[in-house]
């Protein structure tokens, strides 16, 4: 297992799978400005090797992600508002980076998560909760907002549910987390290191090229009308039948064998 050396994180790489932690178990993996930049480099390492095929982000301890670090708050409190504008938008570069990364990732999402913290698993493909965490977007609660993780908690759970719980800041459990689709699956603490694995085992059955094109799929077609949609979905198809990876797969497929990627 090849590791990294950050101070608020922890990077590892074992075969195929990129393992993301956030460490710092003492405040609840709160991030602050040195886990957002160490963030930001740890996905832009991953998009670079090509040997990672798919990310898992999970938290160190019994939390998750407590949001923003109350001691980072009594700094940026003192910030002009360049100074804050610059710290919203490196926050929201990361956000970005994840959720477009041509690579699936799966949040495991190990206990609470507050504010932001809701932000980073929405960003990930996958989310998969502990019965034991509990979620919220408080940020009203102190006179702010869900701002930066708005575009991907929101595509999450829907308007609906956005005002509701962005308006009134209440509590969720890992159940109403499930029932509202902030979360894909609610298991056991005890099993959810297998049922990530599980996941990611599927993931890693699938062509790697057709996983970057899907979520690329996901992502424009509704941002597109009906015109630009058959000619963009015709195109990518067209194109994925003739690359290198989809005559491997369809060959594979009507071979009766396994393909390349898979040995």
């Amino acid at each position: 297992m090849k590791k990294e050396a950050y101070k608020t994180i922890d990077f590892s790489k074992e075969d195929k799978v990129a393992r993301i932690i956030l460490n710092r178990p003492d405040v609840h993996n709160a991030f602050n400005s040195q886990m957002i930049s160490e963030l930001d480099d740890a996905f832009d390492k991953v998009k670079a090797d090509r040997s990672i095929r798919a990310v898992i982000l999970t938290g160190r301890g019994k939390s998750f992600c407590a949001g923003a670090d109350i001691n980072w708050l009594r700094e940026i409190i003192h910030y002009s508002f360049e100074q804050n504008l610059e710290e919203s938008l490196n926050l929201a570069e990361v956000l970005h980076k994840i959720y477009v990364l041509p690579k699936p990732t799966v949040a495991m999402v190990n206990g609470t998560a507050i504010g932001g913290g809701n932000g980073f698993l929405s960003a990930c493909d996958i989310a998969v909760a502990s019965e034991e965490a509990g979620f919220g977007l408080s940020e009203v609660k102190i006179g702010l907002v869900p701002a930066a993780i708005s575009p991907y908690v929101i595509r999450r759970i829907g308007e609906s549910k956005a005002r509701e719980y962005f308006l009134t800041g209440k509590r969720i459990t890992a159940r109403e987390a499930l029932e509202i689709r902030l979360v894909n699956e609610v298991v056991p603490l005890e099993g959810l290191e297998k049922k990530v694995e599980e996941i990611v085992g599927l993931l890693l059955s699938s062509g790697p090229e057709a996983l970057a094109s899907c979520k690329e799929l996901i992502q424009r077609v509704p941002m597109m009308n009906f015109e630009e949609v058959k000619e963009y979905t015709a195109k990518m198809i067209a194109n994925l039948r003739i690359s290198e990876e989809g005559q491997e797969g369809m060959s594979a497929f009507l071979e009766k064998r396994k393909p390349k990627w898979l040995k």
